[in-house]
């Protein structure tokens, strides 16, 4: 009969990491989708010319492995002394690799638009506001939520690296209990259970979204 040594205090040790997890990719996601759509208007408008130097800072962030780019960035803040934790320095890290992508999906999508919606649109007098939030936003996003989607969980699984800045995420409090109990198997396989409980629900509400969305093709 199978025994182990784990109590219900590990298996709430192991929530808190879950909650962890779930607020950086909260925080990361949020910020970096916001900056994701300014970089990606940006680069959409300005054309490959003038928008390469933001080209070549998110190209940075895309290229860096994101371990390289957590730890540069807590040695920064520390060179600065900007006394961020290591919860603000995630994120804001985390937020900026999601940036990176994001621009790429947005202006992807905006490309994805015909020209000729758009010049119909403006001859119909729309400025130019308009016709991005009524006609090139709305269009836009059902072209750009699964790469979103899958943007969001790839976030959620890498935050574990997170773990080296001394964050307590979902797989640092596994792995605390590995070395604590001795049965990695049985606690990685909770650990995976976990990353599927939470990113499922993601999963299949872009799902739902874009069988909403289909019937409007």
């Amino acid at each position: 009969m199978f025994e182990t040594a784990l109590s219900w205090n590990d298996l709430a040790f192991l929530a808190q990491g879950a909650a962890m997890t779930l607020a950086v990719t909260a925080v990361s996601v949020a910020a970096g989708t916001v900056l994701g759509i300014l970089f990606g208007v940006l680069r959409f408008q300005l054309g490959p010319y003038w928008a390469a130097p933001l080209t070549f800072v998110l190209d940075i962030f895309r290229s860096v492995p994101l371990l390289i780019q957590l730890v540069l960035g807590n040695a920064l803040q520390s060179i600065m002394r900007l006394g961020w934790g290591p919860f603000t320095t995630s994120c804001v890290v985390l937020s900026l690799y999601t940036a990176a992508y994001c621009t790429e999906i947005v202006r992807g999508g905006i490309g994805a638009v015909p020209p000729t919606t758009r010049r119909a649109a403006r001859s119909l007098g729309l400025t130019w506001f308009q016709d991005m939030r009524y006609i090139v936003f709305p269009l836009a996003t059902r072209v750009s939520l699964p790469a979103w989607i899958g943007l969001t969980l790839g976030v959620m699984k890498d935050s574990a690296l997170v773990l080296w800045l001394g964050l307590i995420e979902l797989l640092r409090a596994s792995q605390i209990l590995v070395t604590r109990l001795q049965e990695p198997l049985f606690i990685l396989i909770i650990c995976g259970a976990i990353y599927f409980i939470i990113s499922f629900p993601v999963a299949r509400f872009g799902g739902y979204l874009e069988k909403r969305w289909s019937p409007n093709d």
